[in-house]
């Protein structure tokens, strides 16, 4: 199917070649026909016309010629601009020239007179440019009111990324929108045209232009808008239930996918400022090791590899029990490697971390240098029904994780672990907090470096919250809220792996790293904005309902990084360190969870957790 569509693809950009060679031909052939004519009757009766027609079909074979090895065909003619019209217009002037060189170095030789080149290569310009922006031209040309059959949207920024916008919005044939208005804060604009298209200002003025101009879509077309700013005029355009796209960040440019007018969602709102990372230091951490990461096809395992490749690892080994997820990632990476410039040498596994034998196999085989373990039970309410998995997963598999990484000598070993092991309420955070203990009894015996990163929320995982959210959204609601008081805290996945990597860097042996989380969100307010952005209305085309507290669900998560309490900071703002330390071997517990574990009920499982963990409030 892909050999089809290439061939496709191919035969119709090399259909739009010839068939603008044809063009050419005629319009060549035109000009000069003109010109030939005018030359002879008007002008010079005594010019020999039947040799210039004679050499005509010589002229236009070498202009296609020429046309095709400077490329005049390989332009992208969908999107033709000033920069394409130059270009055309050059090549035929060059050309021009050319014949007007070789005629003058033949004696006793002229196609026509200099002079008259002026004219052929005047309209000759004319003749090729027109069928080549011809349908651009309509567009520009045509009232606003007739200009196209689609949402009627307002441009946000009347500068360069509002000419951006405006020149996708008439190019692009997959976008349908109806371009009304631009709004801009900058006053010498304001009361001012932009391509045919009134500015209006300031910005406070947004909610009123919708109203007035009936829009149903907004997009923000500010170059190099800082977060803060965003966020203000989102706030703004909230106000009033519309639509809302942006130009994409620089760093969101695809080669591949070059769309340049994005949807505004929640991960933009509540997205941080970048973190700053020591990519030499990880560079040196990473390049040429054998790495292995369990729970690879997870939301934080996937997005570790695909950061670890670019730091050009010896070998990566991905292992997950569930093989859809890791499957993805397998796919993806094999179109990023074509991408860039090396290649990593990647194998996918399948098995899960709490069979001994299996993830031993892989130890054997593959000798990781660094461990990263971010196979895990997560999901909290589920894992206060089946507290034998979450044990089984949590617990055991980490177990044999840090085992393996001592008998096989790994230089590191880091724990992917949660916020919800502080003070847990509930047996998911309960297990994470076992598991960090496992860490640490390992880190006073082994030659092995030990540690852990703990953090909170991440937009888009799996399960969480955003997903969630915009699936009710999507099916019209409504979304289903547990408490209106209920807050979070949250990060991005990419900045959750980076910091988890910058962690394994200044691990030493034994540390809890903790990722500062910033402010807290309600998630009330988060709903409102999900809503509001979809261009709908909370509580008249989308309800809110509130459903109560699962079991072991807080109200409000941990407060992270406490400064206050001992909390030890890094060279990296962003990430501190947990003195909380285990001193005794725990080998002697988990030989009591192997032996009765799988005997007891959903209860008798918490409660035996209990006598382990200090802190779990176990909710009967």
């Amino acid at each position: 199917m892909v050999k089809l569509i290439n061939k496709t693809r191919n035969y119709l950009k090399n259909k739009s070649k010839i068939n603008f060679m044809f063009i050419d031909a005629l319009g060549i052939a035109l000009t000069y026909t003109i010109a030939i004519t005018i030359l002879r009757l008007y002008i010079n009766t005594e010019f020999d016309y039947r040799m210039a027609f004679i050499m005509l079909p010589v002229v236009i074979a070498f202009k296609l010629i020429y046309y095709f090895i400077f490329k005049v065909y390989h332009l992208l003619l969908v999107n033709v601009g000033l920069d394409e019209v130059v270009k055309i217009s050059w090549h035929i002037t060059v050309s021009n020239i050319i014949i007007i060189v070789v005629t003058l170095l033949i004696p006793d030789f002229e196609f026509i007179p200099e002079v008259f080149f002026v004219f052929t290569t005047l309209f000759e310009i004319f003749i090729a440019v027109s069928p080549r922006i011809i349908r651009r031209l309509v567009k520009v040309m045509m009232p606003n009111h007739f200009y196209a059959a689609g949402k009627r949207t307002l441009i946000v920024g009347a500068g360069p990324g509002g000419k951006i916008v405006l020149n996708e919005i008439r190019d692009n044939p997959q976008i349908f929108n109806q371009p009304v208005a631009f709004v801009d804060d900058d006053e010498n604009k304001i009361g001012n045209l932009l391509s045919g298209y009134e500015i209006f200002g300031p910005l406070r003025k947004i909610p009123k232009l919708i109203d007035e101009f009936a829009i149903q879509e907004v997009i923000v077309a500010i170059s190099n808008i800082d977060r803060t700013r965003f966020k203000e005029i989102i706030d703004i355009i909230s106000e009033r239930p519309v639509k809302i796209k942006r130009l994409p960040k620089l760093s969101e440019y695809n080669k591949n996918q070059p769309n340049k007018i994005l949807d505004v969602n929640v991960e933009d709102l509540l997205s941080r400022e970048t973190v700053e990372l020591d990519t030499t230091g990880i560079y040196q951490f990473i390049h040429d090791k054998v790495i292995l990461v369990t729970g690879a096809g997870g939301s934080i395992g996937s997005e570790l590899v695909r950061q670890i490749v670019e730091y050009k690892p010896r070998f990566v080994v991905l292992f997950d029990i569930y093989e859809n997820g890791v499957y993805d990632l397998q796919s993806e990476l094999k179109i990023k490697f074509q991408e860039i410039k090396h290649h990593v040498d990647v194998d996918v596994l399948i098995g899960s971390v709490y069979n001994y034998k299996r993830i031993e196999s892989v130890f054997d085989k593959y000798k990781p240098d660094l461990v990263f373990h971010a196979a895990a039970y997560k999901h909290v309410p589920l894992m206060e029904d089946s507290s034998v998995e979450a044990v089984r997963t949590n617990i055991l598999g980490t177990y044999n994780v840090c085992k393996l990484s001592d008998i096989y000598q790994v230089k590191k070993m880091v724990l992917v672990s949660s916020d919800k092991a502080v003070r847990p309420t509930n047996i998911m955070g309960a297990t994470k907090r076992f598991a960090e203990m496992i860490i640490q009894s390992f880190d006073n015996k082994s030659e092995t470096s030990y540690s852990a990163v703990r953090f909170g929320n991440v937009l888009g995982s799996n399960g969480s919250v955003v997903p969630l959210f915009t699936k009710q959204i999507e099916n019209g609601g409504p979304i289903t809220l547990t408490d209106k008081r209920i807050i979070r805290y949250f990060m991005t996945i990419p900045e959750a792996s980076g910091l988890i990597l910058q962690s394994a860097v200044f691990a030493k042996g034994g540390e809890i790293f903790i990722l500062d989380m910033g402010e807290p969100v309600k998630i009330y307010d988060l709903a409102i904005k999900m809503i509001k952005l979809s261009g709908l209305k909370p509580f008249e085309d989308i309800d809110i309902k509130v459903i109560g507290l699962r079991p072991g669900e807080k109200l409000y998560e941990e407060l992270l990084v406490d400064k206050n309490n001992g909390h030890i900071g890094t060279t990296n703002e962003k990430i501190f360190i947990e003195k909380l330390a285990v001193k005794h071997d725990m080998n002697i517990e988990i030989a009591n969870i192997l032996e009765v574990f799988e005997s007891l009920d959903n209860i008798g499982v918490k409660k035996m957790i209990k006598e382990y963990v200090e802190g779990y409030d176990m909710k009967m």
